[in-house]
């Protein structure tokens, strides 16, 4: 008897044990009729929408072309220096 799961992160679902095949190695649905017509499907294009990946904390979208301004990255590299050169007075040497 086999069971099933399914992943929380994805939907897909997953079966252990073991399952019944046919002889052409297919498994087998409950209630399928052999021979059946099968209905035409098409593949459905997916549209990859890099704003919405799940890996991307906070993103904007900017226009074509749209660069940031160094003084933005060299701003920070300061703001971080100094707040760890800050957070090492508290420890002795």
């Amino acid at each position: 008897m086999s069971t099933a799961s399914s992943d929380p992160r994805t939907g897909q679902l997953s079966l252990t044990g073991h399952l019944p095949v046919t002889p052409t190695g297919q498994i087998p649905i409950v209630g399928q009729v052999t021979g059946g017509v099968r209905p035409a499907t098409a593949p459905i294009p997916v549209v990859d929408d890099p704003a919405r990946r799940p890996d991307v904390l906070l993103r904007r979208r900017m226009p074509p072309g749209h660069e940031v301004n160094a003084w933005w990255l060299i701003g920070a590299f300061l703001a971080v220096s100094i707040g760890v050169v800050g957070l090492m007075t508290f420890f002795p040497s």
